[in-house]
């Protein structure tokens, strides 16, 4: 099968590198999505260790239409019942851009009638009970281009289940695993997040450190499907558990700190509900307190920003105490981001590379300050 991982733009080449690093052969990478091969172990184990995507469905076709009629044609020339039973519940769900068939519910309308029809070719039955598993189809249409999927997550990937409690605007927690991948820190050294929130970047971190696959205690839509075999979800999760690292397998340590109280409280209700707690450190303290004390350490932050956003004071402080965290030690890193475009002025230089980031709908730069080699 061709397989597709949704990716938050500007984490396309995050998450080819995660779908290479299960083994899989990419296809091709587009804006919003790695398109890649694989089979029905594939959708098991991306679903379960892909960290930075946000969903994984199948191709179920692509093909030119500008009308109804070739819509329902080519639609209905697809082996649904290979993936829907009998009794399988699905809807259709829909999105055009800059195309001739531009009404949402008319073609969402038409995909699921052609999907039926094909159904009642293949079983033989005029209705269904549609009491089974959920299936849902997404009719996308670009400029007359038509690609249908269909969603193996359900949830989002972002829905690891840990987050019982939260701050203003948390970061999403597949972002906060990109920014940690981007910043190529290992187990073996020191990561900081002074600003920590609601701990998503540490636990994220943690959750790396310790190989332990994200998805390891959520459920998928396709969980309940009849086309992949229970064993092989069993199986997966049985090889994802037994290649869990120990904290006390790591060189390095995590290093979680806010100054906010109740920013603390929720990051070790988090931290706690992860399963995560030997692998961070978390205390209340104050940025502008911190001293480096290990050497080519790394700093990943969501700053305060949007709704998070503090005083222009606290902002500035927060800054030169990075800038001197960097000065005492010039060989800590610094990976930060935020939607402040005066970030590498205050720093005093520029960053060694930024990268255009949503969070959200908000629009920010991830800012990347190299520490010397040394």
């Amino acid at each position: 099968m061709e397989l597709i991982a949704t990716a938050t733009f500007g984490l396309e080449a995050v998450v080819r590198r995660e779908v290479e690093a299960l083994g899989y052969n990419i296809i091709k990478t587009e804006d919003g999505k790695v398109t890649f091969e694989g089979d029905e172990r594939a959708i098991v184990r991306s679903n379960l260790w892909l960290r930075s995507a946000d969903r994984v469905q199948i191709k179920m076709a692509e093909f030119q239409a500008k009308t109804f009629e070739e819509l329902f044609q080519q639609t209905t020339a697809i082996y649904w019942e290979r993936f829907i039973p009998l009794d399988g519940r699905f809807t259709v769900t829909c999105s055009t851009v800059k195309s001739q068939l531009h009404h949402p519910p008319s073609i969402q309308s038409i995909a699921k009638k052609a999907i039926v029809e094909r159904m009642k070719l293949a079983y033989g039955f005029e209705r269904f009970k549609e009491t089974g598993a959920d299936h849902t189809v997404k009719v996308t249409i670009l400029k007359d281009r038509v690609t249908l999927t269909m969603d193996t997550t359900g949830a989002g990937l972002h829905k690891r289940g840990y987050r019982v409690s939260d701050v203003e605007a948390p970061i999403k927690e597949t972002l906060a695993a990109a920014l940690v991948e981007l910043s190529f820190w290992n187990r073996d050294r020191v990561l900081v997040d002074p600003c920590c929130g609601s701990g998503t970047i540490p636990i994220e971190a943690a959750l790396i450190a310790g190989n332990i696959a994200p998805g390891l205690n959520r459920k998928f839509v396709s969980e309940d499907w009849k086309f992949i075999d229970k064993s092989l979800w069993k199986e997966e999760r049985k090889n994802a558990y037994d290649a869990i690292i120990s904290a006390d397998q790591c060189e390095g340590r995590i290093i979680a700190r806010d100054i906010d109280s109740r920013a603390v409280k929720a990051a070790r209700d988090n931290i706690e509900e992860a399963g995560v707690g030997d692998y961070i450190q978390l205390s209340r303290g104050n940025i502008t307190e911190f001293k480096p004390s290990d050497r080519r350490g790394v700093i990943v932050t969501n700053l305060p920003y949007g709704m998070r956003i503090g005083s222009e004071e606290e902002i500035r402080t927060i800054y030169n105490a990075l800038k001197h965290i960097c000065a005492a030690d010039p060989s800590w890193s610094v990976f930060a981001i935020t939607s402040d475009k005066e970030m590498e002025k205050a720093m005093g230089r520029r960053a060694n590379r930024r990268r255009k980031l949503y969070n959200g709908n908000l629009e920010t730069t991830y800012y990347q300050f190299h520490g010397e080699k040394i």
